[in-house]
């Protein structure tokens, strides 16, 4: 028997994934949540096997909620299901802790293996987000340097960074206003999953 949380907060498709997975008796869906802070306070303690999780709820965004809860909850897995196909979405949930990603309007069917796939050790994603990902590391082995998402400008400010630059110093040498390095090393903390200089710089000399 494979436990199932819901964190959905459109009541109607929640409840279609709830019927879904009644449907199947392999499955047990052991929560129907509909907010991010229901999501944090409740799945600690019920520990399921697989959260089918949506990314844009009312409160909390889904990624957040994965990495938040990652730690706590290491059998398992996370499962994205959303309407949301860019790349930054993609690889911010993957960062996050997620498994696999599929986009809403996927067959019950394809729903039902990638549970199933994840609950196994697998890593299930919509045929779209597949190429997606593939395509990110064909990029990559073009792209050796540059940490995963950055743009141009921010390769080169936390580059400039890594050389022990003051922010004043790298918009000297940008450009740029003081205001817009901060934005720019905030984008690249949030990219790269990190939350201060010295991670970031770490992560930009293991990759590089």
């Amino acid at each position: 028997m494979i436990s199932v949380a819901i964190v959905e907060d459109e009541k109607f498709y929640n409840n279609t994934l709830k019927r879904l997975l009644d449907i199947h008796k392999e499955f047990v869906c052991i929560a129907q949540l509909y907010t991010g802070s229901d999501a944090l306070v409740q799945l600690p303690s019920l520990r399921p096997d697989v959260v089918l999780m949506d990314l844009h709820l009312q409160d909390h965004s889904g990624s957040a909620i994965i990495k938040q809860l990652k730690d706590q909850l290491p059998e398992t897995s996370f499962v994205v299901i959303t309407s949301f196909e860019d790349d930054e979405k993609v690889y911010e949930s993957f960062r996050a802790g997620a498994v696999g990603y599929l986009i809403k309007g996927e067959s019950m069917e394809n729903i039902v293996k990638a549970i199933h796939d994840a609950f196994n050790g697998g890593v299930p994603m919509s045929n779209a987000i597949a190429q997606k990902v593939v395509r990110f590391f064909r990029d990559q082995e073009t792209k050796p340097n540059k940490p995963m998402g950055l743009s141009k400008t921010e390769q080169q400010v936390l580059e400039l960074l890594a050389k022990g630059q003051q922010y004043k110093e790298i918009a000297y040498s940008k450009n740029v206003s003081v205001e817009t390095v901060k934005k720019h090393i905030s984008n690249i903390y949030r990219k790269l999953g990190v939350g201060n200089k010295v991670e970031a710089i770490n992560f930009l000399r293991q990759n590089s």
